[in-house]
């Protein structure tokens, strides 16, 4: 069975266990989703989205962020963790997108990592989830997995972006990282995975090890 074979052998199995899934963090708009995803960096996507309501409430445009002071937002933001690095790169993001893209987010991987504070995994999660262009977004969850799975060997989340697209079907990109992040969170934990309670378990190389 070729690696491409058993993606898709995943990925139907984890959509007949999980059903549809969806970006964890609450949006409505593609402004929301970037600041909501810079805000989830080593914090749970739970805690975030206590923090957004209000943020969103208060701050509704771009131009409304980035004239924003930058002490009163930290505390804003601050149960979410580093919250001064994350302050510095929401804010200088949001001045980025009046001065360059009149307050609106840009639509391609090329122009949205060129923003402060936006890397591959926030660029690609914005494009999936905001604009309906395919992306695959690695976190944590997406290194662990596809290691376990033998689906990638390298650590680096570009790296593991790059051995993912040949393999993955182009159009499900998105999808299968939602699938994978929700397998991650829900059963294929870090520590200890439900190995026995996996319905994929006979396709991961990995299952006999943990």
């Amino acid at each position: 069975m070729t690696q491409a074979d058993r993606v898709k052998k995943i990925m139907a199995r984890l959509e007949k266990a999980y059903g549809p899934v969806e970006c964890a963090l609450h949006f409505s708009n593609p402004l929301q989703l970037l600041v909501a995803v810079i805000l989830s960096a080593q914090c749970t996507d739970k805690r975030v989205n206590l923090v957004t309501p209000a943020l969103f409430k208060k701050y509704k445009e771009a131009k409304d962020y980035a004239k924003a002071d930058p002490k009163k937002f930290e505390e804003e933001i601050r149960s979410a963790g580093f919250y001064k690095n994350k302050a510095k790169s929401i804010l200088s993001c949001t001045q980025t997108l009046v001065k360059e893209y009149k307050g609106k987010v840009p639509r391609t991987l090329e122009e949205l990592v060129e923003l402060p504070g936006v890397g591959r995994k926030t660029a690609n999660a914005i494009l999936g989830n905001a604009f309906g262009v395919p992306g695959i977004c690695v976190d944590t969850h997406m290194v662990r997995v596809n290691q376990r799975l033998g689906l990638t060997k390298n650590t680096d989340p570009v790296k593991i972006e790059f051995d993912l697209m040949p393999i993955v079907p182009e159009k499900e990109w998105t999808n299968y990282s939602q699938l994978i992040i929700h397998h991650g969170r829900v059963r294929c934990f870090a520590r200890k995975p439900d190995c026995a309670n996996c319905v994929i378990n006979d396709l991961c190389p990995s299952r006999e090890d943990l």
